[in-house]
C-alpha cells in the first residue's frame, strides 16, 4: 500500500532526526511509524531541496505544498479509464474470482490505469452505494435460502358459507442472483415443506451446494448453535439431490438475511397486490404467484446493477448449479420400531415381516406412499408394498 500522508509536525521531526545521522530504521522506531513512510518523507524532502534547519518563514502549509507538490489529488476529474464497477461486482460472485484477477484484466486493457490499491479503494466506495441488504458475499450456485412468509393468502374453501382458510407462502431465494421463488400450501408441516423444496429445485432446474433453512421445528428436530439435529426426512431429501443442509444459527437473523429480504419483497410485491383478489383453490393462488414472480424476476432490474434477477441467474448461478437427479424425491417418513417375537413389525396398524434372525431387534422403517422399507443398522432387511391399517399381517415366506 502507498505510504500514508503524515502531519507536518512529524515531517519536521523526521528531517531533524535525519540531520543528526540517525538511520531511517531508528527514526521509525522512535516515532512509531512505518519505515516506508519515513523513507518516503525523506525522499520528498530531498527532492524539494530541504535540509535542517528549515527556512524560518516555512509554515506547515508551505512545507506540505512543497513535499506533496507532485502528488495527484483524489478529488476532481479522474484522468484514467475507470472499469465498469457493476461488471466487477458481478464477476466477484463467481468462484475463485478475486479483485487481483479483475485488476490484472483491467490493467491488460488499460496499461495506464489505476494501481491495485486505488482500484480496490474505488470498488469499496462503489460497494457502499449498493443496497444495505447485501451484507454477505454469495458465491455462484452456493446457497439457497428458504423460509415461510409471516402472512398468508386467504382462500375460500366453501362457496356456500364463504368459509376461508389461509394458504401458507413458502419463499426461496438464491444467494448470488437473488432469483426468488414462492409456493402456496395449506400448512407448514413436513410433507408441504418437502413438496415446496422439490418444486423449487424443479423450477430453477438445478441443485445448489447448500440449503439454508431457519430453525423451524419442521426442519430442525433440535436447534443448536454448533450441531443442530436435522429432521431425518429433510436430510434424506437433501441427500437425494446431493445438497448439504446448513441451518441458520439460533437468534442470528443475519445468517439468512437474504431470505428475510425476499420474504419482505414477497409480502409487499405479491401479497399486497393480491389482497383484493378472491381465490377458491391452491392452484389459483400458485398460478397468480407464478405470474407475479415472472414480472419480479424477469422484468424488474435490480437497483444499481441494471440487470434482472433472471439475467443474473442465467449468467452466474445456472452454470454453477449441479444437475437434478433423474427422478424427483419421493416423500418418505422414518419410524423407529422393534421387531416382535414373531419377526413382524407393526407400522400404522399393519404388520410387516422381516428375517426371523432380527426378532426383538430395533429397526428403522422408511414409509413412502407405495412402500415400506425396514432397515437394521443401515442394512435394508425387508421391502413391502404399503398396506392399509387393517391389523393384518403381510409375510414374505
Amino acid at each position: 500500500m502507498p505510504a500514508e500522508r503524515i502531519t507536518m509536525r512529524q515531517a519536521r521531526e523526521i528531517i531533524r532526526l535525519k540531520s543528526t545521522s540517525i538511520s531511517a530504521h531508528e527514526i521509525s522506531r522512535r516515532l512509531g511509524m512505518p519505515r516506508s513512510t519515513v523513507r518516503e518523507t525523506l525522499r520528498r524532502a530531498e527532492s524539494a531541496g530541504f535540509s535542517w534547519p528549515l527556512p524560518e518563514r516555512m509554515n506547515d502549509d508551505g512545507l506540505e505544498a512543497a513535499l506533496y507538490a507532485n502528488r495527484r489529488s483524489k478529488r476532481g476529474h479522474r484522468r484514467v479509464e475507470e472499469p465498469d464497477w457493476v461488471v466487477v461486482h458481478r464477476e466477484l460472485k463467481r468462484k475463485h474470482v478475486t479483485l487481483m484477477i479483475l485488476w490484472d484484466e483491467y490493467i491488460a486493457e488499460n496499461p495506464g490505469g489505476y494501481s491495485y490499491s486505488r482500484f480496490c479503494e474505488l470498488y469499496r466506495a462503489f460497494e457502499k452505494t449498493l443496497s444495505v441488504t447485501m451484507r454477505q458475499t454469495h458465491a455462484a450456485g452456493e446457497r439457497l435460502f428458504v423460509d415461510y412468509a409471516g402472512d398468508g393468502v386467504p382462500v375460500v374453501i366453501d362457496r356456500l358459507t364463504g368459509e376461508m382458510r389461509m394458504a401458507q407462502i413458502f419463499v426461496a431465494v438464491l444467494g448470488a442472483s437473488s432469483l426468488t421463488f414462492a409456493w402456496a400450501s395449506w400448512t407448514q408441516t413436513l410433507p408441504d415443506w418437502i413438496d415446496a423444496h422439490v418444486s423449487t429445485l424443479s423450477t430453477i432446474g438445478g441443485v445448489p451446494q447448500l440449503i439454508v433453512p431457519d430453525n423451524a421445528k419442521t426442519a430442525i428436530v433440535k436447534a443448536c448453535f454448533y450441531d443442530p439435529q436435522v429432521n431425518r426426512t429433510y436430510a434424506d431429501m437433501a441427500a437425494h439431490y446431493g445438497a448439504a443442509l446448513l441451518p441458520a444459527r439460533p437468534r442470528k437473523p443475519r445468517d439468512k438475511a437474504k431470505v428475510e429480504s425476499a420474504v419482505l419483497i414477497v409480502e409487499r410485491w405479491l401479497l399486497g397486490r393480491l389482497r383484493r383478489r378472491t381465490f377458491y383453490s391452491l392452484a389459483e393462488v400458485n398460478a397468480a404467484i407464478e405470474e407475479m414472480l415472472k414480472t419480479l424476476n424477469e422484468e424488474r432490474p435490480l437497483r444499481r446493477l441494471g440487470v434482472t434477477r433472471r439475467q443474473l441467474f442465467e449468467e452466474i448461478d445456472r452454470p454453477a448449479l449441479k444437475p437434478l437427479p433423474t427422478e424427483p424425491y419421493e416423500y418418505s417418513e422414518w419410524r423407529l420400531r422393534r421387531v416382535g417375537i414373531d419377526y413382524h413389525v407393526e407400522i400404522d396398524a399393519h404388520y410387516y415381516s422381516g428375517p426371523y434372525r432380527f426378532a426383538r431387534a430395533e429397526v428403522e422403517a422408511r414409509l413412502t406412499v407405495r412402500g415400506v422399507e425396514i432397515f437394521c443398522k443401515g442394512e435394508r432387511i425387508a421391502v413391502h408394498l404399503r398396506m392399509s391399517g387393517n391389523h393384518k399381517h403381510t409375510t414374505i415366506s
